[in-house]
């Protein structure tokens, strides 16, 4: 299926698509305010099914950008959080440049979420405000993957990645010699460094964000620290499969 819109080249090698309305308006006045989507793991331009039909449902002043990062498709097992909220930055720049005066909201999906919350509230913006957030399926990686593959392997692999970090090998990707058959790195489905998968699976790693076991001083200076001037909507969807069933979302969703 063709998708028309515009390409937009926010920064060296990386780019952004701008649905644009299909049919347009007629005398459809340039869109003022951009809503950027973030996709998560594995995620890329037009993989995620819903940002083309938010897209069309927009109000005329208003346009909805996919954002490609360097950790999109596979290129999240070699990155970082860090990384990505410093891309988004960048994207955030470009189009408040092409706009001035307009509103940019992020749209953070699965892991998106996390890149969205680590430019806002660790300063990965660099300066870079946003007029809204919208966090829509944030959710534990670590919690998920215990809830698939076992405890026991969540905490072999921490414990391994742990080992090659202090060694200085935390650009070594998994599975190593070290690993044997882990069933989360099976899973992974990409190559993974060792820093990324403790990002991702340690209590507390630079992914965790959403974990249902974190305590309220935690979210307070995590997702409390948005500023007032930020609006914030969570969204987490009922039957996310990536939740694990023992986890009460509605109460979940209360906290946050």
């Amino acid at each position: 299926m063709a998708h028309p819109g515009t390409l937009h080249r926010y920064t060296s090698g990386l780019v952004a698509f701008e649905h644009s309305p299909s049919p347009a308006p007629p005398n459809a006045s340039s869109p003022t305010n951009t809503l950027l989507f973030i996709g998560g793991l594995g995620d890329g331009l037009l993989t995620v099914h819903y940002p083309a039909t938010l897209a069309a449902a927009l109000p005329p002043h208003w346009s909805l950008a996919e954002v490609l990062l360097s950790s999109s498709y596979k290129g999240w097992g070699t990155g970082s959080l860090a990384r990505d909220a410093r891309e988004i930055a960048e994207c955030v720049r470009y189009f408040r440049g092409r706009r001035p005066g307009g509103k940019v909201v992020c749209l953070g999906h699965s892991t998106g979420c996390q890149g969205v919350v680590e430019m806002v509230v660790r300063g990965g913006a660099g300066g870079v405000a946003i007029d809204g957030a919208i966090l829509q399926g944030g959710v534990s990686d670590r919690e998920a993957w215990a809830d698939m593959s076992g405890q026991p392997a969540v905490d072999a692999l921490v414990a391994t990645t742990t080992a090659l970090i202090a060694q200085g090998r935390g650009d070594a990707i998994l599975p190593d010699k070290e690993i044997g058959h882990n069933a989360i790195v099976q899973g992974f489905d990409a190559p993974v460094s060792a820093s990324r998968a403790h990002a991702l699976l340690a209590f507390r790693g630079a992914d965790d964000y959403f974990s249902s076991d974190l305590s309220d001083d935690v979210l307070r200076a995590t997702l409390g620290c948005f500023p007032a001037t930020t609006h914030v909507l969570f969204l987490l969807g009922e039957r996310d499969p990536y939740v694990p069933e023992h986890v009460d979302k509605a109460a979940l969703l209360g906290r946050w």
